[in-house]
């Protein structure tokens, strides 16, 4: 790994055997059935009022806050600027998914464009699903195809409104996490689908320094890299373009977040991987 990058090397979290599964517990759960009729995209007047609400106590609180709190460092926006007409008529964007705040610094980094998100289906129908519907959070549906497809038709919806969507394409939050995970191709198969580019982001670490590590007992410090989208290669078939896009985009993610070629632990595509202990940890096992 690039000793350029810092890895804060936790060792409290309970990351769990498979790399897509979450070790968070949602306390509540208020009961919202995700069917084929729930509003994947609600565009009702009040839910847009409160959206409008949150997006101003995004600026003006939300972003200052985390950017202090996580030390955010933005690099890469100059590509939204660059590629602008690429981006223009929708996009995918996707990064690591490493703190509870960092769809927060996504978003930051993302303005003015103002993302949907993805969600694990529990944490939208537990005790921050209100918040998170604010910040135009779209729950991912479990165990019912009719409902699956309802929410896809929403999905391409928006890119038809030229939207953007982010996908945490590694499947759950692991906080701190140095290496990056295995992604699931379902992020490739809704980009290829709508035939939108994918636009690579990346978390890294800094080191902090001594009052915020001795005082505030701070891990690390974020930094968030954008790179420039990836386009589905149309040359292959539908199972060999998506499997493509997602290796594509996953080294991408790599390369942005410090990792030279070959150096990240695990493989590009989720095919039921399993955590790699890189350095010793005392980790529940699950």
């Amino acid at each position: 790994m690039n000793r350029e990058y810092f890895d804060p090397r936790p060792t409290e979290y309970p990351f769990p055997k498979d790399t897509c599964a979450h070790y968070l517990v949602v306390k509540k759960d208020n009961g919202t059935v995700f069917d084929k009729d729930y509003p994947y995209v609600d565009r009702s007047r009040k839910m847009r009022f409160r959206q409008a609400v949150m997006r101003f106590l995004l600026y003006f609180l939300a972003f200052p806050v985390a950017s202090v709190r996580m030390g955010l460092r933005v690099k890469g926006r100059k590509n939204l600027k660059i590629h602008k007409k690429e981006l223009q008529n929708g996009f995918v964007s996707c990064c690591n998914h490493v703190h509870l705040w960092d769809f927060i610094c996504v978003m930051c980094a993302l303005r003015p464009v103002k993302p949907y998100l993805l969600a694990w289906a529990k944490n939208v129908r537990g005790e921050n699903g209100a918040l998170m519907r604010m910040v135009r959070a779209i729950p991912i549906p479990e165990n019912d195809p009719h409902a699956l497809s309802a929410m896809n038709s929403a999905l391409s919806g928006l890119f038809a409104d030229r939207q953007a969507l982010h996908i945490y394409a590694e499947g759950s939050m692991w906080e701190y996490y140095r290496p990056v995970r295995p992604f699931k191709t379902g992020m490739a198969y809704i980009a290829c689908k709508n035939k939108v580019p994918v636009l690579p982001m990346a978390f890294s670490y800094r080191r902090p320094g001594f009052i915020r590590r001795r005082i505030f007992r701070q891990k690390a410090l974020f930094t968030l890299t954008l790179g420039e989208p990836q386009f589905a290669d149309t040359a292959l078939g539908r199972e060999e373009m998506r499997v493509e896009l997602t290796r594509r985009c996953h080294g991408e993610v790599c390369r942005l977040a410090g990792f030279g070629e070959g150096e990240n632990i695990y493989p590009p595509v989720y095919d039921g991987s399993r955590r790699i202990d890189y350095y010793p940890i005392d980790i529940a096992e699950k």
